[in-house]
């Protein structure tokens, strides 16, 4: 079988899974799932980022050792793969002994081959984004994406990473591989970035000031920097550099972040790669924020929303639909509950579930003959690749709506001849299996659930699928 391999970032653990972190282990999954029923054999990682300054503080803060505080959130998120029915394949940890080993090896290489060096230097800092921040960067000198945090300044002796050495050959990859980062818009940003010319930048920090990092290998005054350290996990958790064969047969990645990880994902970690002398990422795939009532949804601002509650409150593939159909991949989109019970009542239960009951009602009492496995079209599959998710959602309604109007149209319940009405009811049932099929990526219990009861000989009416919300 072809292989695919596919990673989202992995966030801090220094506050509960919100619902942008549940947007991207959606989006992945989709993929994930898609590519399975296009035959490949699939590898879906995501994790948890556990070293740095925020996550030595907040367990400072809450008298616990890093590692202990570490591990009692590492569970939480672990629970997300239950809670969303996540396909994921690998679950790493940046404290995993693999992972750290890995970190050190690929350290090593960048040093071997003259891309790490020495320098005392003195800047401001964001916490909240583990990020240097320059003046341009800055918003009345606060971080845009963490208004409420102060910026911290660093003053000291670090190792630093030669960042610019690579913008030609960062160019060149991006002028090679016009869609190594979409959308386009995110291309071209990425671009006018690199082209203005590229900094060095600190990849370690004094032990002594921040002790909770990988240590740097040959100098225990050092710990690794956290993003150098957390981008390694998309290649230790698939082998490197034990295992070459296995790294091999699954690399290179199809990576999903969000915005505001752009130049993290499509420059940084592509330089580091090119430094290990390592082939670079297959493709990576930006997504927008989450907002709520316009306001991006953040930690630090405590508007954010937990999946947990949803899916307590509206089931888990209403979730899934919501942010797969409404939120626009490329795009912010906004979150509230209004919209969310308008359109769970307007496309699933008015939509979906009562197209489902209507016709396993019409159908009870007949028997069918077994129908081939569906084949997807051209145009899912291309709205698939360029992960227009919303698009698929919506052409998926759209033959939904079709088979609605055909029912209405040729009035099943008021015909009398039974040859008329078992082809009509053929044709239905065989466009409903279509329908339970391509819904697989989205909403697979629901799936799963028109499968069982329309795959079979004979139909039967069921419980509704989304009983209607008041």
């Amino acid at each position: 079988m072809n292989k695919f391999y596919i990673t989202t970032t992995i966030p801090y653990v220094n506050a509960d899974p919100h619902i942008g972190l549940a947007l991207e282990l959606l989006q992945a999954d989709a993929i994930a799932r898609y590519k399975r029923l296009s035959g490949y054999d699939v590898c879906f990682n995501w994790g948890t980022d556990e070293h740095g300054l925020k996550i030595y503080r907040k367990a400072i803060e809450q008298n616990k050792e890093p590692q202990k505080y570490c591990d009692e959130y590492a569970v939480k998120f672990k629970k997300l793969i239950g809670l969303l029915n996540l396909s994921s394949t690998n679950f790493i940890r940046t404290t995993d002994n693999n992972h750290i080993k890995a970190a050190r090896e690929f350290w090593t290489r960048c040093l071997k081959n003259g891309d790490i060096y020495k320098k005392t230097y003195h800047s401001k800092y964001c916490v909240g984004c583990e990020l240097e921040k320059t003046d341009s960067e800055l918003d009345h000198n606060r971080c845009p994406t963490h208004p409420t945090l102060e910026l911290e300044i660093i003053n000291e002796e670090n190792y630093f990473f030669r960042f610019s050495k690579y913008q030609q050959k960062l160019l060149a990859l991006y002028d090679k591989h016009p869609d190594f980062v979409i959308p386009k818009s995110r291309l071209k940003e990425i671009k006018t970035f690199v082209k203005k010319g590229l900094v060095d930048f600190s990849v370690s920090r004094l032990k002594k000031k921040m002790p909770w990092g990988v240590d740097v290998p040959n100098d225990p005054e050092q710990v690794m920097y956290v993003w150098f350290d957390a981008l390694v996990n998309y290649i230790s958790t698939i082998g490197w550099p034990e295992n070459e064969k296995k790294f091999q047969a699954w690399w290179p990645v199809v990576q999903i972040a969000g915005k505001d990880n752009l130049r993290q994902q499509s420059a940084i970690w592509q330089a580091m790669l090119m430094s290990a002398e390592l082939p670079t990422s297959k493709q990576i795939f930006i997504h927008g924020f989450i907002t709520s009532e316009g306001q991006r949804m953040s930690k630090s601002l405590g508007n954010v929303v937990s999946p947990s509650d949803l899916v307590d409150k509206y089931g888990l593939d209403s979730l899934r639909y919501y942010l797969l159909r409404e939120i626009p991949p490329y795009d912010d989109g906004d979150y509230s509950d209004r919209r969310f019970k308008e359109l769970y009542n307007a496309d699933l239960a008015n939509g979906l579930g009562n197209l489902i009951a209507r016709v396993a009602k019409l159908c009870q009492g007949l028997e069918f003959k077994p129908v081939k496995t569906p084949v997807l079209s051209e145009k899912y599959r291309k709205n698939m690749e360029i992960f227009r998710f919303d698009l698929t959602l919506e052409n998926i309604w759209l033959e939904i709506k079709t088979l609605d109007k055909y029912l209405d149209k040729t009035k099943p319940w008021q015909i009398k001849k039974p040859e008329e009405l078992y082809e009509i009811l053929v044709f239905a049932r065989e466009k409903i299996l279509t329908v339970s099929y391509q819904l697989q990526p989205f909403l697979p219990e629901t799936s799963e659930k028109i499968f069982k009861q329309f795959s079979g000989p004979s139909v039967k009416s069921e419980s509704p699928l989304f009983p209607r919300l008041k």
